[in-house]
This record gives structure tokens, C-alpha cells and sequence, in this order.
């Protein structure tokens, strides 16, 4: 576009999502002199979440919780799991697809009271 000699122009756009994921959008401009055509994609991503899990049971015996994942985005997601601390237990990685929620277990095995 040429708008009477200056060569950049504001085009405001209001982007509202409900959800994280991936989202694309074509804006076609028109004028008697030149067409264009932009691509948008806009990455959103969920709120981090501080999440504390407190485990409670009688000494030397096991506990599992699991810690459901659910893909709201367009693309598959793969996770790996690093676990800190000892006698903390859980799958190395993890695949959730869009759409799906699947369940994390994460196990506690004491070895002594704690």
C-alpha cells in the first residue's frame, strides 16, 4: 500500500483465545493497486501452575498418583520426566495426542519412614 507518502500503517487486531494451543488466521488486504495476503499464527500457552501433591502412608508401602495431562493444542505432545528427590518414581516420557488426557503415574516408594 502507498498511503500518501508514508510507507507503514496501524492495523490493530483483537485476539481473544479460550484455550492454549496453536492458532492461524489468513487477513487478505485489497485496493484498486496491490493485494496481500498475511499469515498470523499465534502460540498460546497455558498459565503455569505451581501444583504440590502430599503423599501419605504407612511406612514402607507404596503410593501412586496420577497426574492427569490433557492436550488442548493442535500437536501432539511428547514429555520427558526428570523426578528429583528419593524414592520418587515414574515413566521417563510421556506422549499425550490433541485432545487426550492421559495419566501421569507418579510413584512414591519409601525405603525408611520419612
Amino acid at each position: 500500500f502507498f498511503l500518501g507518502g508514508h510507507d507503514t500503517v496501524d492495523f490493530p487486531i483483537k485476539f481473544t483465545p479460550k484455550h492454549a494451543g496453536c492458532y492461524h488466521c489468513q487477513i487478505l488486504l485489497k485496493s484498486s493497486y496491490d493485494i496481500r495476503l498475511y499469515e498470523i499464527e499465534c502460540v498460546v500457552n497455558a498459565d503455569q501452575a505451581d501444583a504440590q501433591l502430599e503423599f501419605l502412608t504407612p511406612a514402607y508401602q507404596t503410593v501412586t498418583q496420577e497426574i492427569p495431562i490433557t492436550n488442548v493444542s493442535s500437536e501432539d505432545w511428547r514429555f520427558e520426566a526428570v523426578l528429583e528427590g528419593q524414592c520418587f518414581y515414574g515413566p521417563p516420557v510421556i506422549n499425550v495426542p490433541v485432545g487426550e488426557t492421559v495419566q501421569y503415574p507418579l510413584t512414591f516408594k519409601p525405603v525408611a519412614e520419612c
